[in-house]
């Protein structure tokens, strides 16, 4: 939750939320309002959902008076089971969250607007223009690197995934105003910058020529020199073009780390979750960027549970942590959303589920252990967060304490804790 002129926001979800979460508590703000919490949900499981809720009921109980505005993925989804929570002033959803006029003072007196204002999301036809950039040092307020929209919505249907009907379609910023909102986010004193989005790798095909992705990270990094680091927050690797590969290989201030959207290693599981890619289509993307650049790091999306699934088909998720050579896992136990085609299919018990789940992230703690064995005595360049954190060139966390915060340091690795790397800097080693 960030403070600012009495406003507050509580975030949930997706980096995208970040984004989105800043330029409303800038745009409440500059409307005047006091005494306001914006609740911004996430609607990618139902524990996503729950806890929106008793968040909200917390802050209602911690924060008497206080005008309470649901926003995000749930809140577009499901305005009405929001409705129902008195505790609630206003609804608003995705397509009107992040414009000025959502916030005018007079729509939020009791008696001259409607408590719920969520239009169809489906019909949007144009990106959000709520890119977060300031005047000042700070972009998204607590963050030590910035993040720029380039894409929202879905056009793909994964059986399991209810967001496409809280973001709507697929649209894409034009590649210039992406490359202007970098560059001034540079010249602000960022020196890292990752690109957001539902669907990342899907920019471009609604624009002019519909160029691929990898041709707006080319642009970027050609039109804005001074950006000393640049990242991708999630891409889908069946939709890696010749641009981007290109990237890979030849770009040093393009991150060596790559989060991918992979969801299960099983080909049967993956074609019910109707995705494009198999698990040898995830084998083959990783081993050619990791010999275009030795030094990639992969972390990735994997779906414990899902309906059908078998132990041998669990087993084919299992491998795809050493097949692919994944190093950090974001694991999520099955839960059915309804309206998807995946909540009709057949269950997996829940006790099942969370055991699955569980040896996921077992499998995946071992995999960073190592990763972070192989670590000690290197020296890394940092960038510098705040409370003594830091973060390798590919995203590993290491403790370094005594440096203000966006600083490029090098710093050697003396010891890790099984998550977490530490490290002093090289001169204080070199003097030693």
């Amino acid at each position: 939750m960030s403070p600012g002129n009495t406003i507050e926001v509580m975030t949930f979800g997706c980096r995208l939320n970040t984004i989105e979460s800043e330029a409303m508590r800038r745009a409440a703000i500059e409307a005047g309002h006091e005494d306001m919490v914006i609740v911004n949900t996430c609607a990618v499981t139902q524990e996503a959902v729950r806890q929106a809720r008793q968040s909200i009921r917390r802050i209602a109980r911690e924060k008497p008076g206080a005008k309470i505005v649901v926003t995000g993925c749930a809140a577009q989804i499901d305005p009405a089971m929001f409705a129902d929570m008195p505790e609630v002033a206003r609804i608003i959803g995705n397509a009107d969250k992040a414009k000025a006029a959502s916030w005018r003072p007079l729509d939020f007196a009791d008696d001259l607007a409607p408590r719920v204002r969520v239009n169809d999301i489906m019909a949007l036809t144009e990106t959000a223009h709520h890119f977060v950039a300031s005047e000042g040092v700070d972009s998204v307020e607590g963050h030590t690197r910035a993040f720029v929209e380039v894409q929202n919505g879905c056009d793909h249907r994964c059986t399991f995934c209810i967001i496409p009907y809280g973001r709507g379609p697929s649209r894409s910023a034009p590649a210039g105003e992406v490359v202007q909102q970098v560059r001034k986010l540079a010249d602000n004193g960022y020196k890292e910058i990752v690109l957001t989005g539902v669907d990342i790798t899907s920019w471009g095909h609604d624009l002019p020529g519909a160029p691929k992705f990898g041709r707006l990270v080319k642009s970027i990094l050609t039109h804005v020199p001074e950006l000393v680091r640049l990242r991708i927050s999630s891409l889908d690797c069946i939709e890696a073009d010749d641009d981007l590969w290109d990237c890979i290989a030849n770009e040093k201030r393009l991150m060596p780390h790559l989060h991918l959207s992979l969801q299960a290693g099983d080909d049967l599981i993956l074609k019910r979750m109707k995705r494009r890619h198999l698990h040898d289509d995830a084998i083959r993307f990783c081993e050619e960027a990791r010999r275009l650049r030795p030094e990639m790091i992969f972390g990735a999306d994997i779906i414990a549970g899902f309906p059908t699934e078998t132990e041998a088909m669990f087993d084919r998720s299992l491998d795809l942590v050493d097949d692919c050579g994944l190093t950090f896992l974001h694991v999520f136990p099955y839960s059915p959303r309804p309206g998807t085609p995946a909540a009709k299919m057949p269950q997996v018990a829940p006790h099942e589920i969370k055991a699955r789940a569980k040896r996921l992230r077992d499998r995946g703690a071992l995999a960073l252990s190592a990763h972070l064995d192989r670590q000690i005595g290197r020296t890394l360049k940092l960038l510098t967060e705040a409370g003594g954190m830091a973060r390798s060139e590919d995203f590993t966390p290491v403790r370094l304490a005594g440096l203000e915060r966006g600083q490029l340091v090098d710093a050697t690795i003396t010891h890790h804790d099984g998550a977490v790397l530490s490290a002093v800097p090289a001169i204080a080693k070199a003097l030693t």
